[in-house]
């Protein structure tokens, strides 16, 4: 029981231990003022051994409210519900990479093609040059495309572009009969002349490459191949001594030589004379040395009128079932 007089509240404390307290009254003082209140509990050992605190509002009343656990909790800026406006919550730890959204196909603007990235299809360049003696007009396709309807012996196409990659190459008489079909390699940005040979066990297919280093202005770019069944190893000469090339066998073509302008006779040997070097250009020939045979027995001969700024390749081809009975094709790029 309590009673209050002048401020001054007593309060019966009751123990269950010790009768000598029963019915003792303590004093409690209370300032009745509506600003102030103090609370007095028991000391420790009394009840339980809680220290003084100070009590938290109810819920909803104001002020800071205890989280209910131990574990202080770090304050976050609430995000609007999904189309309230602002920014949303993806929803993972992962930070969202903003994207600038496509329009849909037909609304016009890029369409993401869908793969890592937009490819052309690549092409090479090729010619073919029929350098089979004996057979007839050739038809060639490449793949599922016709290249050339007809193209008879010692006759050369135009260049032309195919896909890159492998690719079958067919070549039939007029008449439908298949004389080789061969997967070759085109590859992208290439130039190549592709060569029908023969062989000892029927035709085949020779890939040259086209492509040489750009001449200067005074120069011209030339070369020879031997694509003459019949013949042996030659060696390609000048009529001053000069041996341009040598031991040039069958299917074989020498790499490109820089050249003056100027007139030339060139000559088809077997020697045992030393090559120029690899690297050293062809002067010009003096003009006294035109018509004049080396001392050694020749299997043909080319006179060639040399123009700066053009590339010569001059192919060898069989001319007649004779030994070295041989031929010149002169192509000029």
């Amino acid at each position: 029981m309590a009673a209050h007089s002048s401020g001054v509240v007593y309060i019966k404390w009751y123990s269950a231990t010790r009768k000598e307290h029963v019915g003792t009254t303590l004093p409690v003082l209370c300032d009745m003022s509506s600003n102030r209140f103090y609370y007095y509990l028991s000391q420790a050992g009394r009840a339980g051994g809680s220290e003084p605190v100070i009590p938290l509002p109810e819920v909803g009343a104001g002020g800071p409210v205890y989280p209910g656990n131990d574990i202080p909790v770090e304050p976050v800026i609430p995000l609007p519900y999904p189309g309230e406006g602002g920014p949303v919550y993806p929803g993972n730890n992962t930070p969202a990479q903003p994207v600038i959204p496509l329009p849909y196909p037909g609304e016009g603007g890029p369409v993401y093609p869908g793969g890592g990235s937009i490819t052309q299809p690549c092409t090479s360049t090729t010619r073919f040059l029929n350098a089979a003696y004996g057979y007839p007009s050739l038809r060639i396709r490449v793949g599922n495309s016709r290249f050339v309807n007809r193209l008879g012996y010692a006759a050369i196409t135009g260049y032309g572009r195919v896909r890159s990659g492998y690719q079958t190459v067919t070549v039939t008489g007029n008449n439908g009969r298949v004389y080789i079909q061969r997967s070759m390699p085109f590859q992208a940005n290439d130039l190549t002349t592709t060569a029908i040979i023969r062989t000892a066990s029927g035709l085949d297919l020779l890939q040259i490459p086209d492509i040489c280093c750009p001449s200067s202005g005074r120069t011209a770019s030339f070369r020879v191949g031997n694509l003459a069944y019949n013949s042996g190893p030659l060696d390609v000469v000048m009529s001053d001594g000069r041996v341009v090339y040598s031991d040039l066998r069958y299917k074989e073509t020498a790499a490109f030589r820089s050249i003056m302008p100027g007139n030339y006779q060139f000559f088809y040997a077997d020697t045992n004379l030393a090559p120029m070097p690899p690297m050293l250009g062809i002067e010009t020939l003096d003009p006294a040395w035109l018509g004049v045979y080396p001392p050694y027995e020749t299997f043909g001969s080319l006179l060639l009128d040399v123009s700066a700024g053009n590339v010569y390749t001059v192919y060898l081809l069989q001319n007649g079932s004779g030994r070295n009975n041989i031929q010149n094709m002169i192509l000029v790029d």
